[in-house]
Order: structure tokens, then sequence, then C-alpha cells
């Protein structure tokens, strides 16, 4: 009940932001935006069921779940004369203690990427970023969300970034079809990042994060106390356009390695070994468009990544995802989305005692329906082959509902 209670006064909480974002932008908010302060926010709750297969289909704990985004962006160069520079905060807090694939399906991917636990408020990511040479160099530096931040060409990269596989609120639901699960991000720890693209449509970035870090903690504990491990990252693209007869489709291209120094084991745990290194691609292509207006993105595009990573000290050695994604398939609703993707993950030989199965493999189709302006409603099914890898869980079928609102 008292999940039901949060989800009721968070809804009207949405609608009634939504109201107020419909009206003109006057008073205090207007005044922040001319003065360089923007802030967003979003809303994300989850209904998922398992419909066949898995642990149980009778469990009714952690079927729902959801979370909250709050954006701060600040323009230091209206707010003190400081070219170049910029201060972003992200806050975040989620419910409830328990997700479906705990209670119910045991995926070693995770179908419910939105799941966090129960979070009342966690600065996950507080930096500073200062740009040089008409932009085109770009310095940040504080606590950091790996997974991406930066744009060629419009699209996302550095670090794993998809244009089309990315997004756990709006796109996939199930994690191996929102990161490479076998790249070992850190939890939103203290680091830096510097993104150069002196051409524009070739990138290059390189960054290191606090291996051990906490994000319900600043992370100065984890980062300069005792071992001082960090994950080290390099990743490099190009964001080609292709011609055709409605104008430009443009696509992404990275290729990325990754460097660990801390001891780590898989699951066996038999012995550890320092030093992991892995490398993965990710890319992007939009394939069609549906006209030549190039503010438009109706279209079809398509998406692949791969992943390596040491058998000895990871779970996930070989992991590969692909789907397609469909905006504007039916007349008169142009901000609709469909998503087909698959992703196939492969377990390491050394723990066999972990898993008996080599293998587990998703399957996930969802349609995002915008209702209003700022409320997408988007039911998913996903069919996961041999959950968990371990025999005694069976295929499973999850079938879910989500509720994005941003304002």
């Amino acid at each position: 009940m008292n999940d039901v209670r949060i989800f009721l006064v968070l809804v009207f909480l949405g609608m009634f932001t939504g109201i107020l974002e419909a009206a003109p932008a006057t008073g205090a908010n207007g005044i922040l935006e001319s003065a360089g302060i923007d802030f967003a926010f979003g809303l994300t709750n989850i209904y998922q069921i398992n419909a066949k297969g898995g642990m149980s289909t009778h469990r009714r704990q952690g079927r729902f779940t959801g979370r909250y985004d709050l954006e701060i962006n600040m323009d230091l160069h209206k707010l003190a004369d400081i070219e170049g520079g910029s201060i972003y905060m992200h806050s975040r807090g989620s419910w409830s203690r328990q997700d479906i694939d705990g209670t119910s399906i045991r995926s070693a991917f995770g179908v419910n990427g939105v799941a966090d636990g129960r979070q009342s408020f966690n600065i996950i990511e507080l930096w500073y970023q200062q740009s040089f040479l008409d932009d085109t160099l770009q310095l940040r530096v504080g606590k950091l969300d790996m997974t991406g931040g930066f744009e060629c060409r419009g699209c996302p990269v550095s670090f794993d970034g998809n244009m089309y596989a990315n997004d756990e609120c709006c796109q996939f639901l199930n994690a191996a079809l929102v990161n490479n699960p076998t790249i070992p991000f850190p939890d939103y720890g203290l680091g830096v990042v510097v993104h150069w693209s002196p051409v524009e449509n070739w990138y290059l970035s390189v960054g290191a994060a606090d291996a051990q870090a906490d994000k319900r903690e600043t992370g100065f504990n984890t980062t300069f106390r005792d071992e001082d491990y960090f994950v080290y990252m390099a990743e490099t693209g190009i964001t080609p356009r292709l011609d055709s007869t409605n104008g430009p489709l443009q696509g992404a291209y990275r290729l990325g390695i990754w460097y660990d120094p801390q001891p780590k084991a898989n699951s066996d745990e038999s012995k550890t070994y320092r030093d992991d290194t892995g490398l993965y691609i990710s890319c992007d292509q939009m394939l069609a468009k549906e006209n030549n207006n190039p503010d438009d993105t109706q279209g079809i595009g398509a998406f692949f990544r791969y992943g390596y990573a040491s058998s000895l000290t990871n779970d996930i050695t070989n992991f590969c995802s692909f789907g397609c994604q469909c905006q504007g398939l039916f007349c008169g609703r142009d901000d609709d989305v469909l998503g087909l993707g698959f992703a196939h993950g492969s377990f390491s030989d050394s723990a066999d005692d972990t898993y008996t199965n080599d293998y587990e493999s998703v399957v996930e189709m969802y349609y995002s329906a915008q209702v209003t302006p700022w409320m997408n409603l988007s039911p998913s099914i996903q069919y996961v082959t041999n959950p968990g890898g371990v025999d005694g869980v069976s295929d499973a079928v999850v079938l879910g509902l989500r509720t994005m609102m941003t304002f």
C-alpha cells in the first residue's frame, strides 16, 4: 500500500507540474532560465509481471518500481562571466526494495534497468565542465556518470553511447539493451574525462573514475583513502552521414577499450587477478527517413553492440546485441516509437560452478506512445532464455508497462 500511495502522489505531482509547464515562462522560473539555470524533472514508473517461466509467476513483491530524476544545469558564462564553463548536478531517488528479477526471474542481465532499490535522495552526478578551442576540447571533472554525456554531431558518445539503445526510461527496459554488461562502469565516482572533437565527424575521449565508488557517498572516502583504484577508458569514433532522397542519414560508429587494475575474480572466486582489460563496439545508423525535414526524426534506425572481457575476472565474457527502432510508424503518431532488440551474453567457462548453462539471451519489444508532450506510456514484452544461466529456472516471459513524465 505504501508503494501505491507514493505512486499516486507522484502522478498527481507530475500532472500539476505539467500544467505549470504549459503556462508561459514568467516569474521566478523565467528569471532563472534567463540567468542561465535550467531545471529538468523526470518521473518513471514501471509495472512488470512474470507471465511464464522464471522462478515464480505468483510472487507480487517487486512488480512495481520507479524513480525520479532531477537535473540542474548552470551556464557559468551567464552566471559568472566564465566563458565555456558549466556546472551540472543530477539527483535521483528510487523505489521499491526489490524488483521482479530478484523475486521471480533471476536474470543475469536484469529485466528492469530502472530498478535501483529504495533510495530516497542521492546526488549521483556533480561536475564542472570547461570548454576550450571553440568548444572542440572539453574537460569534465567531478562526480561522473561514465556511461555517456558527450555528443558528436548530435550522437551520444563516450562511453558506450547509442542513439537507439541507451536510455532505460524511454527506450529498452532490459539492462543489456541499455549498456554493454562486459564494461565495468564505476558507480558514479569521482573522475575526469577529456573529450576532443577537432572535426565535426570524429572524436576521441579518455577518462578515469574511482573503481570503488558508491553513489550514496561524495566519493572522497574511496578515492583518496587506502587503495587508489581507477577504471580507465578510451573511446574513438566517427559520425558519418549517408546520402538519401530524404536527406542525410546520421550514423555513429564507436570503438572503446577499458582497463581496471584492482584485484578481481569471476563468480567462482577461487583466485583473483589484477589488470583486467576489455574492448567494446557500439554502432547505430539511421536507415531511412520519412521526409526531408532536417528537424524531423521519423524513420527507421538500427544498432549493434559487441563486448569482450576476460573469463578469469568476469562472468560475461562475450556479448552482442542488435535491433532496430521505428519512429512514426502509424499515421498521425509522429512521436511514437517502436523498438525491437536482441541481446546475448556468454558466461565464463571458469565459473562452471555458478553457471550450468553457457549463455543468457533476451528479446525485447516496446512501443512508446506519446500521450501528452510531457507523458509517454510504453508497454513492453521480454522473452528471456536461460535466466541466470542455471538449471531449474525456465525461460521467462516478462510483461511490463512504463509511464514516463518529463518536465
